[in-house]
């Protein structure tokens, strides 16, 4: 028989990904980056934050300094985390230590990931135990600011069906901000283990130890007729309290994996995770905008409260991929179940300053800031929360014929929620404060591949997700949401995808997303939320991935968006830009290979200018930073890398939690690595 070798781009289940079936990116009908380990690695990327500037159509949020927060074609999460397909969503900094790639997929993926992931999600594949080899990879660096890093990625085979691979961390926190410091650690053994040729399990532990201080940045200032602006020229000045602005976190994740083949056509797979969380946020953060009299303000307003959150999550899930012909129509089916049990325990507390008895006071500017005395209340917040929740889905993707495919599924979930508000319980006006909420809802995904060439795709598609009432941590439970049915995302797209050699891809997509009621941070109390009665956004997106030359290689991208609000707590700033929603985001990284030994590395991010909140009373000024990079091979074994972020040292603000929590970006920083293979 003549031998046929295909070659393409595939996101194998055999890695646990995203789209869950043995599908070629080409084929896949909605917009999507994939960013591989060597990336991470090459970029020097430490957290989110980094990944998200090179990629389009996303954005970082603040997240108050304390935790992981994306904005998705402007809608914003805390939740939308996922680990080889499971939903990790308790709010804290992942690390990157022990990720094999990182996926993005945008628009709403209800089918394959239940509720939320309203703009997309982003999945970490997890690196696993290797059964080919074994090997051990050092990586040590250290930086301008005196932050380190120490990494070992250890895989042994012990049989030709076994082996053991361990990831580890550790890095000391610090940065151009005063009074900023921590660590961060984590070990993630894993174990395969192949039974036959046909089925093969893995196991994986993973530890998260955090401890850093809460910075909240920099208030914006106070304009007479006309916008705020972020506060300038107070880029180091910590505005909290050096000794009681921090987090704290220990997260311990257990997950079990069994792969079968029942046949060359039939394949399956069943997952089991445990993961349990302990947090712990305390801060002060300014509440207002100052008034900047000669160059300098005379008084700045602090607020603040403390924040634990207790989580477990219990999660199966199993899906079913089955390849097969009726007639002249191939099919590649995908069957899913997912249940899951997450019990929450949450409360808040405020800050008491000790000179008059509130929460909020206002104290003269100093730098550093002369902070008075203060404790933290009883909490005003008290909630248990405990949801059950069940899911089935099937996906047909059909191949017609040679060009075209048509893509059709349906998911159907269960939500069972029940909270109890301890304070409402006890304050004593007949209301028990045990609030109820069941929601079953069928969201459908549907797609249109045209393929005029092998080379070449054309779709069109249309997702639906939805979001719970009692939001996207299953805590803001209440008699007035309790009767009020979930929020729900709709997404139109129409992309193309164009792999111009196989080395190197061309995506294009046009993007339709519309937004249900939901909440947002208050613009007046960024301890509040408010009522959003919907959103509406447009965008098109543009991405190149992969070899000019035999010695250049490039990754650009290009996004632009045009959020705008419906209207909010059914007043005014109707037709506003949605929230931190930059309108163009550019992107590009140039790697090139001088000679064997030297490559080199330079990239550029420009971020248009935003407004923080729906109001659209701040607005945080675009920019364009500059990185670059070179990486020395000594030896088989050694390579030194030096990484130099924002090059031409610009000024910039990269992000936002409120009006008056604004994060302040990096000087010119520079990151040495030493890698070696033993």
């Amino acid at each position: 028989m003549e031998e046929i070798v295909v070659e393409g781009r595939y996101l194998s289940i055999d890695k646990v990904n995203s789209v869950k079936t043995p599908t070629p990116i080409l084929d896949v009908p909605q917009s999507l980056t994939i960013l591989t380990e060597s990336q991470l690695k090459e970029q020097a990327f430490q957290n989110f934050g980094d990944i998200l500037r090179y990629t389009p159509g996303l954005a970082i949020s603040q997240g108050e300094g304390h935790r992981d927060a994306i904005i998705i074609r402007g809608i914003q999460t805390t939740a939308d985390f996922y680990v080889d397909g499971i939903r990790d969503d308790v709010q804290y900094y992942r690390p990157l230590y022990n990720a094999e790639q990182v996926e993005v997929l945008r628009g709403p993926n209800a089918l394959l990931f239940g509720r939320g992931g309203g703009g997309g999600v982003i999945n970490r594949v997890q690196k696993k135990a290797d059964l080919e080899e074994s090997f051990t990879l050092l990586n040590a660096s250290v930086d301008t600011f005196e932050a380190y890093s120490m990494a070992v990625d250890s895989n042994v085979v012990l049989s030709d069906d076994a082996a053991f691979r361990i990831n580890a961390y550790y890095q000391g926190l610090d940065n151009h901000r005063d009074f900023f410091h921590g660590e961060s650690w984590a070990i993630n053994p894993t174990l395969t283990y192949r039974f036959s040729d046909r089925t093969s399990a893995s196991l994986s532990w993973e530890y998260v130890d955090d401890d850093r201080t809460v910075d909240r940045g920099v208030p914006s200032v106070a304009i007479a007729g006309a916008l705020n602006e972020p506060l300038e020229g107070f880029d180091e000045t910590f505005f909290g309290s050096a000794d009681e602005n921090l987090t704290t976190l220990e997260a311990q994740l257990f997950r079990a994996r069994i792969e079968h083949s029942f046949s060359d056509q039939l394949r399956g797979n069943v997952t089991l995770q445990y993961a349990d969380y302990d947090k712990l946020y305390q801060n002060l953060y300014p509440s207002d905008a100052v008034s900047v009299s000669g160059g300098s303000f005379p008084a700045v307003e602090l607020d603040g409260y403390l924040d634990t959150t207790e989580r477990e999550n219990l999660i199966l899930q199993a899906n079913l991929i089955g390849e097969f012909n009726t007639g002249s129509i191939d099919h590649t089916v995908l069957f899913g179940f997912e249940a899951g049990n997450q019990k929450t325990v949450n409360a808040r507390a405020d800050n008491v300053f000790a000179q008059n008895g509130d929460d909020q006071l206002l104290i003269p500017f100093s730098d550093p800031l002369a902070v008075p005395a203060f404790s933290f209340s009883a909490p005003g917040r008290d909630r248990e929360s405990e949801v059950d929740f069940t899911s089935v889905y099937f996906q047909n993707q059909m191949a017609l014929t040679d060009q075209v495919r048509l893509l059709l599924g349906l998911r159907y979930d269960s939500f069972d929620m029940d909270v109890l508000d301890i304070i409402e319980q006890n304050d004593g006006d007949g209301i028990d404060g045990n609030f109820e909420r069941k929601d079953s809802e069928v969201t459908p995904r549907y797609g249109f591949i045209y393929k005029p060439a092998e080379n070449t795709s054309i779709y069109a598609s249309y997702s639906e997700t939805f979001l719970p009432r009692s939001g996207d941590q299953f805590l803001t439970l209440d008699l007035n949401s309790e009767s009020t049915r979930p929020q729900f995302f709709e997404n139109r797209e129409v992309g193309l995808k164009w792999d111009l050699r196989s080395d190197l891809s061309l995506t294009f997509a046009v993007f339709n997303l519309e937004r249900e009621s939901y909440t947002s941070v208050d613009p007046e109390d960024a301890a509040k939320l408010i009522v959003i009665e919907g959103s509406e956004i447009d965008g098109w997106e543009l991405q190149l991935a992969g070899r000019l030359t035999d010695y250049w290689a490039i990754t650009a991208g290009y996004s632009d968006l045009d959020g705008k609000v419906d209207r909010v707590d059914n007043g005014g700033n109707s037709g506003n830009r949605t929230r931190q929603t930059p309108e163009s985001m550019f992107s590009v990284w140039n790697n090139f290979r001088i000679n064997e030994k030297l490559s080199l590395g330079i990239g550029a991010t420009y971020q248009d200018s935003f407004f923080v909140s729906e109001d659209n009373a701040v607005e945080v000024p675009a920019y364009t930073r500059v990185d670059a990079a070179a990486y020395y091979q000594l030896n088989d074994r050694i390579r030194l890398q030096l990484n130099i972020e924002n090059m031409l040292n610009e000024e910039y603000f990269p992000d936002a939690h409120s009006n008056s929590n604004i994060s302040t970006g990096e000087p010119r920083n520079a990151r040495l690595s030493f890698i070696m293979e033993i």
